[in-house]
């Protein structure tokens, strides 16, 4: 009678253990489950042709929506030109140092600037994977001037379109290489501002419409 017991409470045991073991794994499961599914902003209103002063065009890169749109003031208004979709870098979060897999984020009112367009179609690169050194960078590498951190840029995705959009690069951001060739030519200029927002970063006043 007595080892019926025993076992019986035992049994009893487990169950409590297992039972507060599952709630602790969805406890720690829910703030991933709400980071995935955190809403994102609303799509970009896209209008190529607005009239607008060409100096007045400037980038904003979100790390939230995986997305570069290009912006220029258009009277007392500012517009969207185009939006592209990027692969920013692996791991989230401000960049800290080289190696981090990080992209850069830009101070509040402080935007990054494009400082080179470089040709970058001969450009290669070995990602460690067993694939050696590829082709890499697209037609086109607009470096940027991110105080504290060296190269970083805006480029192409050869050999790693299936990236686009994702978080994969060790820091820079990647187009489709037919986005960066139009973005290239159609917007990017020396001096152009990019402004490169964090992840948890909500709309900027002139996207809030």
């Amino acid at each position: 009678m007595k080892k019926l017991l025993f076992v019986s409470l035992m049994a009893m045991l487990l169950l409590s253990c297992e039972g507060n073991s599952r709630q602790e794994a969805g406890a720690q499961a829910k703030p991933q489950e709400r980071e995935e599914k955190m809403a994102p902003e609303k799509p970009v209103a896209v209008n190529e042709n607005a009239p607008h002063d060409k100096n007045s065009e400037f980038i904003a890169i979100s790390k939230k929506d995986l997305r570069l749109t290009v912006y220029a003031r258009s009277g007392n208004d500012t517009v969207a030109l185009a939006t592209y979709p990027v692969c920013m870098g692996k791991n989230k979060g401000q960049k800290e140092g080289k190696g981090d897999m990080r992209t850069p984020e830009s101070p509040e009112g402080k935007p990054f600037s494009i400082t080179r367009i470089q040709d970058a179609s001969t450009w290669t690169h070995d990602f460690g994977d067993g694939r050696g050194s590829i082709l890499a960078y697209g037609n086109w590498f607009l470096r940027l001037d991110t105080p504290g951190h060296s190269g970083i840029g805006i480029h192409g995705s050869t050999n790693n379109e299936n990236t686009v959009p994702g978080r994969a690069s060790e820091g820079c951001i990647r187009l489709l290489d037919k986005d960066i060739i139009q973005l290239k030519e159609k917007y990017a200029r020396v001096g152009m501002p990019v402004i490169i927002k964090a992840e948890n970063q909500g709309p900027l006043p002139f996207e809030q419409k």
